[in-house]
């Protein structure tokens, strides 16, 4: 068997090192880390109109704030799903950040109630509602999409009205949760540290423009237009130019640790491959870990795309979604590589032990010695 020298080892190792390091771990081939900024509303969709300001012209001015520090980064790439004041359908804001493999999603909101005393920043990542509160949100922020021609047809039926509506979103945005609540925790501890505004914290509900994307999801709700204090600050200069900060700071904040991980993923992979790891492993099992869900759905193949065979465990409060069984490493890389190919863009590689106990890759591989 074929086991490359310490020497080429290093070499390659170098090389990997520099791939990585200039090219950002984007999902795309353009090299950069790509981030789509969603203004949300537009044109005939106002939106919140608390104390008379207009949600679909703040959140605009704070996207192209965003946007334009964002651009400074060589290697960044911003895309706006509007930089002027015109209505873009839910489905199609998701699409264009589909279309761009795009690394992260960041929709900007003004919040409004009926009540004129709630005040405060809040993060909300796809997923069941915790609370009334997190629906009425949700179906205020979908009722837009009865602007749009044929939306039964286009969303399957889909009712903002009716709760019942939510109950059928699909686990797709969930395969990137754990990654959701990282970002939308980073912006969230920005507007703490950084404004005097109150934090509402990161938050689940069935926001309809999270469910379409297909990456690292967040829609953030800047603040309640119609608390008088809050809606003046929104809609004034140094308001925006503070929240816009915030944002970009909490997006470069994920982006770094991201890298990070991204480059122990990388060498972690390299240093197996580099091994020709043939052999199977009598005492481990590898799967494919497709998505992380808060929510306990069937683990069956038509839930999945018809990969099989699909497990399911809990970890804490999340159940995870697993595809495929083997003990070959090699054979874990190609199951891997098929639920990418079927959309699953982030899945990866998990050990279990004999007893059933998830254990790390490196002590899964590290068996092979005692075998």
């Amino acid at each position: 068997m074929f086991r490359p020298n310490s020497s080429l080892r290093l070499l390659l190792l170098i090389f990997i090192l520099s791939f990585c390091i200039n090219f950002g771990f984007s999902q795309n081939n353009s090299g950069k880390f790509v981030v789509v900024l969603d203004a949300g509303h537009g044109g005939k969709d106002a939106g919140n109109m608390g104390n008379n300001y207009l949600e679909k012209d703040i959140a605009l001015n704070i996207v192209l704030k965003v946007g334009e520090q964002l651009e400074k980064y060589e290697d960044l790439h911003v895309i706006y799903t509007r930089k002027t004041d015109v209505f873009i359908p839910l489905d199609k804001r998701a699409d264009i950040a589909n279309k761009a493999n795009a690394d992260l999603f960041v929709s900007i909101h003004c919040n409004g109630v009926a009540n004129s005393a709630p005040s405060g920043t809040e993060t909300f990542v796809l997923g069941l509602h915790r609370n009334k509160d997190n629906l009425e949100i949700a179906m205020k922020e979908n009722s837009v999409i009865k602007f749009e021609e044929d939306y039964e047809v286009k969303y399957d039926g889909f009712d903002p009205e009716s709760p019942e509506s939510y109950i059928g979103f699909t686990i797709m945005q969930e395969e990137f949760l754990d990654q959701s609540v990282l970002l939308a925790d980073f912006v969230q501890k920005q507007f703490q540290s950084t404004l005097n505004l109150k934090n509402r914290g990161v938050k689940q509900a069935g926001f309809l423009v999270l469910r379409e994307t297909y990456m690292p999801s967040v829609l953030i709700e800047t603040g309640f237009l119609t608390n008088k204090n809050e809606g003046a600050f929104l809609n004034s200069k140094k308001g925006q130019n503070q929240l816009s900060e915030a944002i970009v700071d909490g997006i470069n904040n994920y982006k770094n640790i991201i890298n990070v991980k991204a480059l122990e993923s990388e060498l972690s992979e390299y240093r197996v491959s580099s091994s020709d790891v043939l052999e199977d492993f009598s005492s481990v099992t590898f799967k494919i870990q497709l998505a992380a869900s808060s929510r306990k759905i069937e683990p069956s193949p038509q839930n999945f795309k018809k990969l099989s065979p699909i497990t399911r465990y809990q970890e804490n409060d999340l159940f995870k979604y697993l595809f495929g069984e083997t003990s070959n490493y090699l054979n874990a890389q190609t199951l891997r590589d098929k639920a990418k190919a079927e959309g699953y863009t982030s899945a990866f590689i998990v050990a279990f032990n004999s007893s059933g106990e998830k254990i790390s890759i490196k002590e899964a591989l590290n068996t092979r010695d005692n075998d």
